[in-house]
Parts: C-alpha cells; structure tokens; sequence
C-alpha cells in the first residue's frame, strides 16, 4: 500500500481488498502476534518513544502515512482490524484512515464472502 489513493476510490478499494486475499486463511491469533511484535506503530508504543511530530494536529491519513509508511506489517494490520472492527472502526490501521478503512470493508467482505463459496465448491471439503 502506498497511501495514494487513485481518482477513483472504487477501484483502489477493490485492489486493497485483493491484496488481502493471501491472508484470508491466517487466523486471528497468528496476524495478533505478528502485528503487536512486528508493528510500526507498536514499536514507538513499546519502547515508549514519541515521534517528534507527535504534538503537531494531523489528520488520520497523515498519521497514517508518517507512522505505517514503512511498516513492514500494514496487509496483515488491516486484515486484523477489518476482521475485528470492520464497519466501526476508529483511527488509523493498516496506513488507512478509519474513514478509508470503513470504505473498504463492504469490498473485503463481499471478497470474503464470494472465496468461501467458490473453496466450498471448488474442493468439496476435501484436502
């Protein structure tokens, strides 16, 4: 993810949510971990550093695109929080603004939706 969102909103979402696809078999637990040790964000929170710009008053998708900007964990951030507060979320998480990331979730979602019927087709149950 870069933080530019295209002319239109639509089709980048759609895109975001695609990216997502590889994690859709992750569990909860597995992308909890990898995000609280691996996170940007957690890292500032854990070794309780403030970002010299933390005082200044930024929007979330500044905040987003200072803090996530090289996070190596953004996919698996945003799987977790769409995953777990979707439609209600707040603040910034996977380098989206919680506006954004409520956007996308209908998309993710209807993704989701759609790759569990088409596995339940495609494999029989069987493995």
């Amino acid at each position: 993810m870069n933080g530019h969102m295209p002319v239109d909103p639509e089709e980048y979402f759609t895109q975001v949510a695609a990216g997502l696809d590889g994690l859709a078999l992750v569990p909860d637990e597995v992308l909890w971990e990898i995000v609280t040790r691996d996170g940007a964000c957690m890292q500032l929170y854990r070794l309780d550093l403030e970002p010299e710009w933390a005082r200044d008053e930024l929007t979330d998708r500044e905040l987003a695109a200072r803090i996530c900007a090289h996070c190596p964990v953004q996919w698996e951030c945003l799987e977790l929080q769409l995953r777990t507060s979707g439609e209600h979320t707040l603040g910034v998480w996977g380098a989206l603004s919680a506006e954004d990331v409520r956007a996308l979730h209908p998309v993710w979602q209807s993704r989701r939706q759609s790759q569990g019927r088409r596995r339940g087709g495609q494999d029989g149950g069987q493995e």
